[in-house]
């Protein structure tokens, strides 16, 4: 290749953002602004506005801001020392609509599960290969689904906010082009319904006397 050539496309590639930094769940670089998205000036007025996914995202494309330094808090690392942070509430985000992945995706499964209650939005878990940041290891993410005509579909991604991917037969779909993407490998991923840890319940251990009878 020339040698002059090769600089500038070194330079074109990038500013394409072909591959994605493994390091960051933050967006690639700086979005186009979104032309048109359904405004409100609250979180309730919101929920009388949209009507479906495409509504919601598009203000989350418009809006929504990464938070690095609260990633960094609620890294593995810091957890185990401080423990776990309070993610933020839908009409706190609302506000305030800066935070990562996991305040994202609280923010569109619950606020979709209210306008669209066909969709079934849920969390999905997705757990890398751990990096290191600063000292702190990061290794979960998570975004939103939803369902529409038996396919699957999955947004409010904080690497690509606005971006809906689909339809997918299934989440494992999904998963197989969303490592190449992210160019990480994805050692488990895990579909839920709440971005809450669950608290196992264990059934009260019993007597001799019960167990004979």
């Amino acid at each position: 290749m020339n040698r002059f050539l090769a600089p500038l496309l070194a330079i074109f590639l990038a500013a394409c953002g072909t591959t994605a930094d493994p390091a960051s769940d933050a967006p690639e670089r700086q979005r186009i602004r979104v032309g048109a998205f359904k405004d409100a000036t609250s979180y309730s007025q919101a929920l009388q506005v949209w009507r479906t996914a495409e509504d919601l995202n598009a203000w989350i494309g418009a809006r929504f801001r990464y938070d690095m330094s609260r990633a960094m808090l609620l890294s593995e690392s810091q957890r185990g020392r401080s423990g776990p942070l309070p993610i933020y509430p839908p009409h706190d985000f609302f506000t305030a609509p800066s935070g990562v992945c996991v305040d994202l995706s609280r923010f569109a499964v619950e606020t979709l599960r209210q306008i669209d209650r066909e969709a079934k939005a849920n969390y999905l878990m997705i757990e890398f290969s751990p990096v290191t940041i600063s000292g702190n290891t990061l290794r979960l993410h998570w975004l939103a689904s939803f369902t529409r005509d038996g396919k699957y579909y999955f947004f409010a991604d904080s690497k690509r906010p606005g971006h809906i991917a689909g339809p997918y037969a299934n989440a494992a779909q999904f998963i197989a082009e969303y490592s190449v993407y992210r160019n990480r490998t994805i050692v488990a991923f895990r579909e839920l319904d709440s971005y809450q840890r669950k608290r196992r319940t264990l059934a009260p251990k019993q007597s001799r006397e019960e167990r004979r009878l």
